[in-house]
């Protein structure tokens, strides 16, 4: 599903990823975790094409047998739109669209058919338990409310892998664990693949796999 080869990454004077390697197998979920600085974000920005690794010949990223790294900014726009979902510790919903629009703007945004995609936000928010908030706008919903809409925004265009950068550091303990069952429910019933970065030991620890990220570089 990804393969990463000797990816790196500096800012300016500041090395920050310094030769990773990563392969996760579809329907896995991967958790990385590491001190704050050692690179966790930008590992799994640039594995959400989100940023670009230092050009190196002998660098490559392959997510679902495709080269990310050979595609143009425009093909790599909709590659992330159709294949990615993105999940953050804030929620980043548009405070003037209800639940069910900024759900549906993912799929909207890939001119599918609004009827469509209408239809499949509906059935994610009523299979996350808000069905009876879909037209409430972001600041009428609790932070565990607003965090699913989250979920159901990354889900709505059936991405192949949802990247989440601390999706439960932003809520109470009991809340966070609902969400943390939740992202397995998902990989189970829709077969998901997650790539979480975190902090929360327990989360990180449910995982298929636990990376621990130091200085730049995962430790084997």
């Amino acid at each position: 599903m990804i393969k990463a080869v000797n990816i790196h990454k500096k800012y300016q004077d500041l090395e920050v990823l310094k030769g990773v390697d990563l392969h996760i197998k579809k329907g896995e979920v991967v958790s990385i975790v590491g001190a704050s600085g050692a690179g966790k974000t930008t590992l799994l920005q640039i594995l959400g094409t989100l940023d670009k690794p230092q050009n190196n010949p002998s660098t490559s990223l392959i997510i679902n047998n495709t080269n990310v790294l050979s595609l143009s900014d425009k093909e790599l726009s909709r590659f992330r739109n159709l294949n990615l979902g993105f999940i953050f510790q804030f929620h980043q919903l548009l405070p003037e669209f209800t639940a069910l629009e900024n759900v549906c703007l993912p799929g909207l945004i890939a001119n599918k058919p609004k009827k469509e995609v209408e239809q499949h936000a509906k059935e994610l928010l009523q299979y996350l338990s808000l069905e009876h908030r879909i037209n409430h706008f972001p600041s009428e919903l609790s932070g565990g409310e607003q965090q699913r809409v989250a979920v159901a925004r990354a889900l709505v265009n059936r991405p192949e892998v949802i990247f989440a950068d601390e999706p439960s550091g932003n809520l109470d303990t009991a809340t966070a664990q609902s969400l943390h069952e939740l992202f397995f429910q998902l990989r189970d019933k829709l077969g998901q693949t997650f790539v979480i970065v975190t902090h929360n030991e327990q989360l990180a620890d449910m995982a298929d796999r636990k990376l621990v990220m130091q200085d730049g570089k995962l430790l084997i």
